[in-house]
């Protein structure tokens, strides 16, 4: 868990302190207070871009320096990251002072959320639920991070070399196609893997206030023997298309909704919600039993958006579990919380 958060020209705020508990976080004030920028920074202390995936420069607050920071303590351990206003679009990580990459934070905290954005997940593009299902598979196998980018790093060369105007380097295209299958090999298993353990606690979940949903993971398992004689027969296809088509970079998550036997895309708004909700709970139970380290939990917005049985039950389903961030504009919707509750207003 966090027990400090400092914000330095992040956003709204030039400067904010926050000291945390344990349990639940909740943060209210109104509309535009900055409670999701502030759940924003948490989700910073990961590789990516964060919760709202937005670019580097536009972190920084407006009429600042130019540049933003995010630091917190985490059971002892100094994490910073953030950009400096001379080179605004560069991400700056810091451990214990030292110099560090953004993969090494994995190693000290496992922030994950859901936000309104989040509940279009099952009727958006592809890409969607594979950046969320990619979040899943990182608090599980920190590795993952640097195969994705390994493997994208390859991708966009290839691609490159087979739009260029003279034909490509067969040698060098058949290097980069054996690192695609190699990383792209190892994303698919970690993806496979992680569908698999969710699944099977999902199943045997009881009946509760929120939906069962069955996953799975589209396309067929990949070998690196397999994907790189593809990739190579498929340089000719992938040139006229100005793009590789075949790959992880293309995988699906199926989600059904398991008491209706349909497809979550078909849901109504409230019961593609419930899932959601369900399917990150039980992420962060399996998290904290195989890791030994519950992951932080940022929900934006989640508890207005609940009736209250299914708040109640959310709350519950928590208590003891971890740190959890949650906001909202009415403190009335937290009332119910245990009073350890560290309650910030903005």
């Amino acid at each position: 868990m966090l027990d400090r958060l400092t914000l330095s020209d992040f956003r709204n705020h030039d400067a904010l302190s926050l000291s945390p508990g344990p349990g639940f976080v909740v943060l209210t004030g109104a509309n535009g207070a900055g409670k999701t920028n502030v759940l924003e920074a948490v989700s910073l202390l990961t590789p990516g871009r964060g919760l709202r995936r937005a670019p580097l420069a536009a972190m920084a607050r407006q009429g600042g320096p130019g540049g933003w920071g995010v630091a917190a303590s985490v059971a002892g351990v100094e994490l910073a990251t953030g950009t400096q206003a001379p080179a605004p679009d560069r991400r700056i990580v810091r451990i214990q002072g030292a110099p560090a990459t953004a993969t090494g934070l994995t190693e000290w905290i496992t922030p994950l959320w859901l936000t309104p954005a989040t509940d279009r997940l099952f009727v958006e593009p592809a890409g969607e639920r594979r950046r969320f299902l990619d979040r899943l598979v990182l608090a599980l196998s920190p590795a993952h991070a640097g195969h994705a980018s390994r493997y994208e790093a390859a991708m966009r060369e290839r691609n490159r070399l087979l739009a260029g105007e003279h034909p490509a380097d067969s040698e060098w295209l058949t290097a980069l196609e054996a690192r695609m299958a190699e990383h792209g090999a190892a994303l698919d298993a970690a993806r496979l893997e992680t569908v698999a353990l969710l699944a099977e606690r999902l199943d045997a979940a009881a009946a509760g206030a929120f939906p069962h949903a069955r996953l799975h993971l589209l396309g067929e398992p990949m070998q690196v023997e397999s994907f790189a004689r593809a990739l190579a027969l498929g340089r000719r296809r992938d040139a006229a298309a100005g793009r590789t088509l075949i790959g992880p970079h293309r995988a699906d998550l199926s989600v059904i909704h398991r008491e209706k036997a349909q497809g979550a895309a078909l849901a109504s708004t409230g019961e593609q919600k419930a899932l959601l909700i369900g399917i990150v709970l039980a992420h962060a139970e399996l998290v904290a039993d195989r890791t030994g380290r519950a992951p932080v939990l940022l929900l934006d917005e989640v508890a207005a958006h609940l009736d209250p049985g299914r708040r109640a039950a959310l709350f519950a389903r928590l208590d003891g579990r971890g740190q959890t961030w949650m906001t909202g504009t009415e403190a009335a919707l937290f009332a119910d919380l245990s009073t350890e509750a560290t309650r910030i207003e903005l």
